[in-house]
This record gives structure tokens, C-alpha cells and sequence, in this order.
């Protein structure tokens, strides 16, 4: 299968980049409360000395949803909705081992972490691109929407869109789930910096995985100049 942001992507957000990891093997019997609540603490350490509003990783985004034509303080980066939730709350919700682990790296790092059940994609192609108009989504309610023509959203082989406004909202119909045994997980950063944190964040998703379910993993960064992942033999 193949993984790749849309030419058009890469020469509109030149400061984008990307990170994206396979792994098979994994499964909902795994604990890792542990491993998430230390990452869940360094974000709350953080949120302890600035709103995440204030974080140069979401401001980027906002930056990059106004160039959308989005308001970016109504539709929000997923990164930046669970740091606002852990910030009042206190706690992330649990859903998934795998996507527990994955939120709280994702608040860590101040980066939206997105995590798809592969079973549940069309190959063999997931792109992110702006949307023609015609594809598909499926909200975790299960109602069917239409991203709007342009909304940038990964969309597979067959029309199906995967996400709402980019890094804002996962689909329902590829979300993670006790039947998951394939996943593919994708990082995307657009502040300065990002870079360098991509690479560690990627790598520290594939010790985490690795360590708790002995998965076996592939990983790339991804940019204008390597902008397609192949993955799954």
C-alpha cells in the first residue's frame, strides 16, 4: 500500500512535515496506562506554564487552518483539542490501548497523531489532498458527510475520506478498534522545528509499539523530495 501528500500539498505548506509508521500485530490486550500517563504528565507540565494556544506547535496550525479559510479558534488540530481537553479535564479519555498511547504522545509533542485501521482503507492508495467534492465520510456517529471541494482530507482508492479538515477529526469507519491488527499512524508538524521533532516522535512510536506488542513496524519521513510512503509488502 501506499501512503503520500498530494504534489499540491507539499507546494502550499512547503513547512509541513510528515512522519508515518506501520505496524502489524497489534491488539486491545495490551496495557499501556503507564507508558501514556508519562506522556500525558510532560504535557501537563507544560499546560502548567502556558495555555496551548500559546504553544508554537498549534499556533502553527492555526496559522495553516486560517490559510484554509477555517477559523482556527472553532475548528481545532486534533493535538490541540486534546491538550485544550487534558487542560481542563485533566485526563484524555480511553479508547484503544494503541490510541491512548498515541494521544498522549500526541499531547506530549504538541503534534497531531492520527491512527487508521489499514483493514478499513481502500488500497493501494491514501492520499492526502484537497477533496474533489464527491468523496465520502463517515462520522464516528456514523452519519455520512461530504468534505466541502478543497477541504484537504486523506481520501483512499475508492472516494472514501479518512478525516475532516486535515488534522481536525479521524473518520469513524477507519478508527482503531478491538478487531485492529494492521495500523498505519501518521504525525504531521508545520512549526519550525518540526523537522527535528517528526523523526523522534516517529521513533519513539515505534519503540513504544514495539515494547508492548513486539509488533513488526516500517517507518518513513516523508517530504517534497520523499513524499511517498510504501508500506505492507
Amino acid at each position: 500500500m501506499r501512503f503520500r501528500h498530494a504534489a499540491s500539498i507539499w507546494s502550499t505548506y512547503p513547512e509541513l512535515t510528515c512522519g508515518a509508521l506501520y505496524a502489524t500485530g497489534v491488539d486491545a490486550r495490551v496495557d499501556t496506562g503507564p507508558r501514556a500517563a508519562v506522556y500525558t504528565a510532560r504535557a501537563l507540565d507544560r499546560l502548567a506554564g502556558a495555555t496551548e494556544g500559546e504553544f508554537p506547535e498549534v499556533l502553527a496550525w492555526r496559522r495553516t487552518f486560517s490559510r484554509m479559510g477555517l477559523k482556527p479558534t472553532q475548528v481545532r488540530c486534533a493535538a490541540e483539542s486534546l491538550l485544550r481537553r487534558l487542560r481542563k479535564e485533566g485526563t484524555l479519555p480511553c479508547i484503544h490501548p494503541l490510541v491512548d498511547l498515541c494521544n498522549a504522545l500526541s499531547v506530549a509533542y504538541a503534534v497531531p497523531v492520527a491512527v487508521l485501521d489499514v483493514d478499513r482503507v481502500a488500497e493501494p492508495l491514501l492520499e492526502v489532498r484537497p477533496a474533489a467534492g464527491d468523496e465520502t465520510y463517515t462520522a464516528f456517529g456514523g452519519g455520512v458527510e461530504r468534505p466541502a471541494p478543497g477541504e484537504v482530507t486523506f481520501v483512499d482508492s475508492t472516494g472514501r475520506a479518512h478525516a475532516r479538515r486535515w488534522t481536525h477529526r479521524q473518520s469513524g469507519h477507519s478508527a482503531v478498534g478491538a478487531p485492529t491488527r494492521r495500523v498505519l499512524v501518521v504525525a504531521e508538524a508545520m512549526h519550525e522545528g518540526g523537522a527535528e521533532i517528526v523523526p523522534e516522535l516517529l521513533k519513539t512510536v515505534q519503540e513504544e509499539v514495539t515494547a508492548h506488542w513486539g509488533a513488526v513496524t516500517e517507518q518513513a519521513v516523508l517530504s517534497a523530495a520523499v513524499p511517498e510512503f510504501v508500506f505492507g509488502g
